[in-house]
């Protein structure tokens, strides 16, 4: 295991001076409390990375991996670390290997972070050109939207967090987003008003001033669906107290059904492939 650069641990690849400039470099995110500042970590991820060719370099991003205020960092600015430390990785082997592709891969919060650098790249507001990118693979997305690439069976619903405004440019045509049906986290229903507005205050929880033209879209998508529908008897219906006895009885079913963790046995296509092993087929594919 080599170590990269700051905020990351590094993955699979050859320990040799033909590893600085590999020809694939996997930038990897791992999700929500996989990893620290402190003792950095792979998570699910690993499941794609461990072992891949040696011509392969993967990267693991460390940030703080958390999402309450009592953990130290809440969600908004502890994705935003996991986006500025992944940003740091592409650039600094964009500027060191001309020659290197470059690869995004996220879970959960991961998935997060990595999805919103590729939408950067990809709308031309990244530090790389989007040429650069090869792909992007995006496991449990919360902010996955349902006009993306979705690799495996067809979901319901979209990501918690809300779409990317603008998607992903350039690079749309280089993602690909896993959702299991049922994993809340990517798959919220789109009339669960309560659940998205929790999403989008997650997701503005640590407020970037350059972005709240975004934001403001965001909440407006979510308003004007609500008033598609009916916004009063919608939210009362599902904030009165039988409605959140429901909806404490679903978050119970999703957190004891592990449909969030269960993406290494999730199997995406006909020839039995995981979500996990397609990914991982899919990078080696870019070499």
């Amino acid at each position: 295991m080599t170590i990269g650069t700051v905020g990351a641990v590094g993955g699979t690849g050859a320990v040799s001076a033909a590893a600085e400039c590999p020809d694939l470099y996997v930038v990897a995110v791992p999700g929500t409390w996989e990893t620290s500042d402190s003792k950095p970590g792979e998570g699910l991820l690993a499941n794609v990375t461990d072992d891949l060719p040696s011509d392969i370099r993967t990267d693991y991003v460390s940030y703080a991996a958390t999402a309450f205020p009592w953990e130290g960092d809440v969600y908004g600015r502890s994705k935003k670390q996991a986006t500025d430390n992944a940003r740091r990785l592409v650039t600094a082997m964009a500027q060191r290997c001309d020659a290197t592709k470059i690869a995004l891969i996220g879970y959960s919060q991961g998935a997060d972070a990595a999805g919103d650098l590729a939408a950067e790249i990809g709308t031309g507001f990244g530090p790389v050109r989007p040429e650069r990118i090869v792909a992007v693979g995006l496991v449990s997305d919360p902010r996955r939207s349902p006009s993306d690439t979705l690799i495996g069976p067809p979901v319901q619903g979209a990501g918690a967090g809300g779409p990317r405004i603008g998607g992903f440019g350039l690079l749309e045509h280089k993602t690909k987003t896993f959702c299991a049906d049922g994993d809340l986290y990517c798959a919220t229903p789109p009339t669960d008003f309560a659940a998205r507005f929790a999403g989008f205050l997650a997701q503005a929880s640590d407020a970037n001033p350059s972005q709240l033209w975004r934001y403001q879209q965001e909440a407006v998508a979510i308003i004007d669906d609500l008033m598609t529908v009916g916004v009063v008897p919608m939210l009362q219906n599902q904030l009165a107290d039988p409605g959140m006895d429901e909806r404490k009885q679903k978050l119970e079913e999703f957190y004891n059904s592990f449909v969030h963790q269960n993406y290494p046995a999730y199997v995406v296509d006909r020839s039995g492939a995981t979500a996990t092993t397609w990914l991982r087929q899919w990078l080696v594919d870019q070499t």
